[in-house]
């Protein structure tokens, strides 16, 4: 998969070379390039921002520097990208989302940043592929890049061969609706706190009985909003 990120802060994203979607861009099964939003601008203060028409707070950025940004990380596309843009405004992310944009083949993220982006990019930005506006969740940002980074790493553990045990992925939260069920490791007993007895008797039916039990009581206790009527 590739992926190109604009940004005003590219170097946000020197995180991704570490674990897991480090050694996948390492062995090439992301190719992730990140961009300079003010390569794009052709003044010495290398302006990406101005006032907005109507007046208000902040500032807008200006959609000349995205309109030549997109132009270029979409130039030599083989197929038409999904083109991200990090909003409050938009659709919620959710691991269906992230399990459906890993199978796209490139994906493009605009990280707006100020008051946001001038809304002619978005219509300019359907030209030339599919937009999506999506949020984390009810809450604003000071940028898009931590969003971002988040999408990004859901999505790239998703892809085959990034994470080891693809069977982790199955058990997951949220992978089949529910939360995750508890997990334990040695020692059996730590600052005499046990570990449930039926994960160490070996009988694989129960153990699979108890982690659904705990699954649904979590998702009843902490999320009931992921249960159906």
């Amino acid at each position: 998969m590739r992926i190109d990120v604009v940004s005003i802060f590219p170097t946000i994203f020197d995180a991704l070379e570490v674990s897991l979607l480090g050694k996948a861009r390492t062995t090439g099964l992301l190719d992730v390039r990140v961009h300079d939003l003010r390569d794009y601008t052709h003044d010495r203060h290398r302006t990406v921002d101005d006032t907005p028409y109507g007046g208000g707070a902040g500032m807008v950025m200006k959609p000349e520097p995205w309109g030549e940004a997109l132009d270029d990380v979409t130039r030599d596309a083989e197929s038409r990208p999904v083109i991200i843009f990090p909003s409050p405004a938009g659709e919620r992310f959710t691991q269906a989302t992230a399990r459906e944009l890993s199978t796209a083949s490139h994906l493009v993220f605009g990280c707006g940043r100020y008051e946001g982006i001038d809304e002619r990019v978005f219509d300019y930005a359907d030209e030339l592929g599919d937009v999506r506006l999506i949020s984390l969740g009810d809450y604003v940002l000071n940028g898009g890049e931590v969003a971002v980074m988040a999408m990004v790493e859901a999505i790239g553990r998703l892809i085959p061969g990034v994470v080891g045990n693809p069977e982790s992925l199955v058990e997951e939260s949220h992978e089949d609706g529910l939360l995750e069920y508890p997990s334990f490791t040695k020692p059996a007993v730590w600052r005499e706190r046990e570990v449930p007895p039926v994960l160490l008797s070996g009988n694989h039916g129960a153990v699979a009985s108890w982690r659904r039990e705990q699954q649904l009581e979590r998702t009843r206790e902490r999320r009931p909003d992921l249960l159906s009527d």
